[in-house]
């Protein structure tokens, strides 16, 4: 189980502040602010409540229900990814195309859009249902990322978009990647940053009876990536982590609101110790890579 409470999650974000004050990114006034703020926080009867108890579920139970508004509003870390797969796909000659872990189908209609043969894959039956009516001239089948659907050398363009920090193990999944992909063809990948899931963002969900429970989020850095990446003959040609920008803070709130909506919800309450710790901080990473061609 996961035990959360508004306060701690709140002195952690204080505490993270003061870090990068502690740093020199902040100046004494900022530094006296945040332990007044601290001792309001700690004074706070709504914030000292008893902790939510979230259990864990898999992928398949956590999209069942996620995939209902994934898409609608959408997640907010899709606007740092955009700009990046613009520069990486499109500039890339169309061809075959798969897109791991396609879930609703949002990068399968960008790749079909600029002229791929497009397969998608995804272990969801409730996103894949998504991903068919949105693009129904695809071709989208069931799989694992760690046993994907697909021939050996068969296509030139492999894209897995916010998807490997659901996975403990990156090794397996990019020795798949390599397998279906020909000599010569790229994979581009896109995953939540292990700095913003450290921050507390972690997807969950209400499963039924209205059980909380966290999706899994595996904070992967670098060399995890490259160690996994490089021993199948994948070259790294890019690597960017857009960063956020998170504006000025504004007047403090006090609601903490509903667990559902934690720790976005939170942010208010501490703003100014929010704009510190988030701003500047890579919201996700984005990786080219390249097969060998011989």
């Amino acid at each position: 189980m996961i035990h959360q409470r508004p306060l701690a999650y709140l002195l952690g974000l204080e505490g993270v502040a003061l870090l990068r004050a502690y740093a020199g990114e902040h100046d004494a006034e900022f530094t006296a602010a945040r332990i007044a703020e601290i001792r309001r926080l700690l004074d706070d009867p709504k914030l000292d409540v008893e902790p939510v108890a979230a259990g864990r579920t898999d992928t398949v139970s956590g999209y069942e229900v996620w995939s209902r508004t994934y898409d609608v509003p959408g997640n907010g870390i899709f606007a740092y990814e955009e700009r990046a797969f613009r520069e990486i796909l499109d500039p890339l000659p169309p061809g075959a195309a798969l897109d791991a872990a396609c879930g609703t189908g949002r990068l399968s209609e960008r790749l079909a859009g600029l002229g791929h043969d497009v397969i998608g894959v995804d272990s969801s039956p409730d996103m894949l249902a998504r991903a068919r009516a949105r693009l129904p001239e695809a071709d989208f089948r069931s799989g694992e990322l760690t046993a994907l659907p697909v021939d050996d050398a068969s296509v030139d363009l492999v894209t897995c978009a916010l998807a490997l920090t659901h996975v403990a193990d990156l090794g397996p999944v990019f020795a798949e990647f390599a397998r279906v992909l020909r000599p010569g063809g790229h994979l581009v990948v896109s995953d939540v940053h292990h700095e913003l899931v450290a921050l507390g963002s972690a997807p969950h969900v209400r499963l039924a009876g209205e059980a909380p429970a966290f999706l899994p989020a595996f904070r992967h850095r670098a060399g995890d990536y490259l160690g996994a990446a490089l021993p199948q003959g994948l070259g790294v040609r890019r690597c960017v982590e857009p960063r956020m920008a998170v504006p000025e803070p504004i007047e403090a709130a006090t609601d903490p609101g509903p667990w559902d909506d934690w720790p976005w919800s939170l942010h208010p309450i501490a703003p100014a110790a929010h704009q510190a710790a988030f701003d500047g901080t890579p919201a996700l990473v984005v990786w080219h890579f390249q097969k060998e061609k011989t």
